[in-house]
């Protein structure tokens, strides 16, 4: 069975919890670690699905990976390979369909509500009209023409969006405890001064475990869609 590549950016922004749901469910996935200097492949020969993570970089950086990457989305978009995109990787699929991605007003840091644009979506059927999930950027994407705009927030308007297989996510399904933790002593400078959309550490590890959960629910429905629509599950 072919694998699910997933591309790691940095080392503490792995698959986390998508891993354990494809373990789960079976579903055979390969990592590429471009934090650890392995390459983007040139083609989608073998390959079942395309899984890009979060980093601190920006889409807009001259890194020849961030190029490689790019390329290997459009040609996923031409051969309708299914893609799966958290925050970079939700903004790598945005450029990579042809939209812009820049400064987003405020950073969006912690747990905060993202709500459905309208009700009629079956992507979102399982969940209610405004849920927690966890955020972690300073930049946003505009909607690339002819995608469906999934969900919004107070401080970001474009949260999520899908064009026929691929799903770019601002926000972050994928945290386990143990990822929240490491990534607020690993960018702790910036909960320094905390803000309406930026928590400190200490909201942000408040109940915790609860939250993971929740957000983990939130997680299985999208996973579970993505690999429907993509006809991998």
């Amino acid at each position: 069975m072919k694998p699910i590549l997933i591309f790691r950016h940095l080392a503490c922004e792995g698959p986390g919890y998508l891993a354990e749901y494809l373990d789960r469910h079976r579903i055979p996935w390969r990592l590429i670690a471009i934090d650890d200097q392995q390459t983007v492949p040139k083609t989608l020969d073998d390959i079942r699905a395309l899984v890009f993570m979060g980093g601190p970089m920006s889409v807009n950086d001259d890194l020849p990976w961030i190029q490689d990457e790019l390329s290997l989305i459009k040609q996923a978009e031409e051969r309708g390979v299914p893609v799966l995109g958290h925050c970079l990787g939700g903004q790598l699929i945005a450029k990579a369909l042809g939209a812009r991605v820049y400064h987003n007003a405020a950073k969006e840091i912690g747990w905060h509500n993202v709500e459905q644009v309208s009700n009629a979506s079956p992507w979102l059927s399982d969940l209610p009209k405004q849920f927690e999930v966890f955020h972690w950027h300073g930049e946003t994407f505009d909607l690339p023409p002819g995608t469906e705009h999934l969900l919004q927030s107070k401080w970001c308007r474009n949260q999520a969006f899908v064009y026929g297989n691929m799903l770019a996510l601002q926000f972050h399904v994928e945290m386990t405890v143990d990822m929240v933790n490491e990534w607020a002593d690993v960018h702790d400078k910036e909960l320094a001064h905390p803000s309406a959309s930026v928590q400190s550490r200490d909201a942000m590890i408040r109940d915790l475990p609860q939250r993971i959960r929740r957000l983990q629910s939130v997680a299985d429905v999208l996973y579970g869609y993505w690999l429907k629509v993509g006809g991998i599950n």
